[in-house]
């Protein structure tokens, strides 16, 4: 049995009066999640809409919180950190993690970046000793599957496209990544929304039916074999 987080970001909801306002990133993530469902009812299934509900954003009273130690907390710090060990908990429980993200102003959307900040935390996602010398940061988590699901209004943001330098949504995911204790990624990307053409409609389609794969493949691990450390483009 496995357990699966599910992150959407998307401010846009999955269905809307005007269907041209759907959530294109949503209703990849969840084409995923009904092929994982299906194949595997059984497992636990957690689920976070940051983009209609986001976290807090962390403030100095939350960094003072987390840099005192837990036993010297003080009432009010430990009610300003719930939410971090909450969130956290979620990402430790989960052997697989489904985050989807619209590309806002070539980044990720404010509600997940808030998101991350709850979660990268010292002593909890990473430790920090200087006696590693110019690495002193170290993840702490490990073993877990990462499906990352982005939609652009543009296109050509992969590595070698157009606009690869103008890309600051999934090279920041990937390098969060680590702190999620992400071994292998999955990327699954849909572009072109702005243009509204036939190029649009077959990369939904194309990422639509790659997340229908990737689900498959991983549901059924003894098909499912994948080395570590690496980013799939399926």
């Amino acid at each position: 049995m496995s357990t699966l987080l599910h992150v959407d970001s998307s401010v846009r909801a999955t269905t809307n009066p005007n269907p041209d306002h759907n959530s294109i990133s949503k209703n990849i993530a969840f084409r995923f999640i009904d092929t994982w469902r299906k194949n595997r009812p059984i497992d636990e299934y957690i689920y976070r809409d940051v983009g209609v509900n986001p976290p807090d954003f962390i403030t100095q009273d939350w960094v003072g919180a987390v840099f005192t130690p837990e036993e010297k907390r003080t009432p009010a710090q430990k009610e300003t950190l719930a939410l971090s060990d909450k969130l956290i908990a979620e990402v430790v429980a989960a052997d697989i993690i489904l985050i989807s993200s619209p590309m806002y102003n070539y980044g990720m959307p404010a509600q997940l970046k808030a998101w991350f900040d709850q979660i990268v935390r010292i002593d909890k996602t990473f430790d920090f000793d200087l006696a590693r010398g110019d690495s002193p940061l170290q993840p702490l988590l490990s073993g877990k599957t990462l499906i990352i699901v982005t939609s652009s209004g543009e296109f050509g943001f992969q590595k070698g496209g157009i606009r690869e330098g103008s890309n600051h949504l999934t090279p920041h995911l990937l390098t969060l990544s680590k702190y999620l204790g992400a071994d292998t990624v999955y990327e699954i990307a849909a572009e072109y929304q702005e243009f509204g053409d036939d190029r649009h409609s077959r990369s939904v389609a194309d990422a639509k039916y790659r997340a229908e794969r990737i689900a498959t493949e991983l549901s059924f691990p003894v098909v499912a074999t994948s080395p570590e450390n690496v980013v799939k483009n399926l």
